[in-house]
């Protein structure tokens, strides 16, 4: 291949169409003088591990895999990184001499944007993570090494967060707690919102007794708008209430950075995506 086409890289999901890391992955190539290319890839369950070999054989570089990916993707992989195997997703791909391997940044870019955008400490923190899916069970994992005091998990099913809680405890103080159970009497610094429930304008499951108004509502979820999650969360008096565009600025530069070797500067990115000083 001619040394003036650029690298290929690509984000896998289904759907698709709605991701903002092609702009973000422009952005950092501009910023970094990189000179690669970064497309949308939709795929939908049934023919993704040959859409990946097509993709490594025709010379791309590496891959994002966003939902509903990134669980079946780790029993792809040839090889992946400690925090992919905690995790038990991959959300990064990268192809070396053939190999196929897997990470996960999605939790690293969580803690970054946490503590250095919003300048809130993780350490001796009491987090509340509402949900108990995938995007649950990329967090989990940093948040306890950047040494959270503790993490309840309450899900709608409560044995998916009773499995979730027992993957994870052997790494610190990690429990389940029934939707139900949690009252004014749980105080928490953090509560993060992992769940689609609400992002319709549904009705909202959780008790209002859990919001207090020295709690952070962090989104993973992110919008043009508030989120019907902000908008909760903020009528009941939350100290702050944000979304995930910061998680996902973060993240993606971690991707980049495994790609390119090269660490980008996030913040005029994240200020061109929000309009606002991160």
């Amino acid at each position: 291949m001619p040394s003036n086409q650029p690298d290929r890289y690509g984000v896998i999901g289904y759907p698709v169409s709605h991701s903002r890391s092609p702009y973000i992955h422009q952005l950092f190539a501009q910023q970094t003088d990189q000179n690669i290319q970064y497309d949308l890839i939709e795929v939908p369950p049934g023919i993704l591990k040959a859409k990946i070999q097509e993709f490594m054989e025709e010379g791309g570089k590496g891959l994002n895999i966003t939902l509903p990916h990134k669980s079946v993707v780790a029993t792809y992989v040839d090889d992946m990184s400690a925090r992919a195997v905690t995790a038990g997703a991959v959300n990064t791909l990268v192809f070396r001499d053939d190999v196929l391997y897997g990470d996960n940044t999605d939790g690293t870019g969580l803690v970054t944007d946490l503590e250095n955008n919003q300048r809130f400490r993780i350490k001796g923190a009491k987090i509340l993570i509402l949900g108990a899916g995938g995007a649950a069970r990329g967090i989990i994992g940093p948040l306890l090494n950047a040494h959270a005091c503790s993490i309840v998990i309450a899900n709608r099913t409560f044995e998916k967060a009773i499995d979730l809680a027992d993957r994870f405890k052997q790494l610190g103080t990690v429990t389940a707690c029934e939707i139900g159970a949690l009252t004014s009497e749980h105080s928490f610094n953090l509560i993060i919102n992992a769940t689609s429930a609400g992002l319709k304008g549904g009705a909202w499951l959780y008790p209002p007794s859990i919001v207090n108004m020295d709690a952070l509502c962090y989104d993973l979820s992110y919008s043009e708008v508030p989120t019907p999650f902000m908008q909760w969360t903020s009528e009941l008096g939350a100290a702050r209430s944000i979304m995930g565009w910061g998680m996902l600025v973060e993240q993606a530069a971690e991707s980049f950075f495994i790609w390119r070797e090269i660490q980008p500067n996030t913040k005029p990115v994240l200020e061109q995506l929000t309009g606002k000083t991160a």
